[in-house]
């Protein structure tokens, strides 16, 4: 069994800052928390930012600059430092963690981020 627990979302004003964690835990213990998505109302999910298992980052474009991923040394909890909020940002944030091993997605139940005046 595998849980996978987002907190930190909430309604903050343009230009504001939140901070999301992510924390896996479970019996399987080829997991790795592998990064942030994101799905706003009729859209897609994307890509927000990944942290890759040795430690390289990727960011989305729209966030470059902005939002900060970083994650523990065991690699079970990880940060979404999200600075400079614009409405765009606006959307459920979901945690990635991946099983090694396998190459199993293990996606969390989401955050929401609203970014409103």
């Amino acid at each position: 069994q595998v849980q996978v627990a987002e907190s930190g979302g909430g309604l903050v004003q343009p230009g504001g800052s939140l901070r999301l964690s992510c924390a896996a835990s479970g019996s399987i213990l080829t997991l790795y928390v592998r990064g942030w998505y994101r799905q706003a109302p009729g859209k897609q999910r994307e890509l927000v930012a990944t942290v890759t298992y040795s430690g390289s980052t990727n960011y989305a474009d729209s966030v470059k600059g902005r939002f900060t991923i970083s994650r523990d040394s065991a690699k079970k909890t990880s940060y979404l430092q999200m600075n400079s909020l614009k409405p765009d940002d606006t959307a459920v944030y979901y945690c990635n963690v991946r099983n090694w091993n396998t190459g199993d997605d293990i996606w969390g139940q989401g955050t929401q981020v609203t970014v409103s005046s």
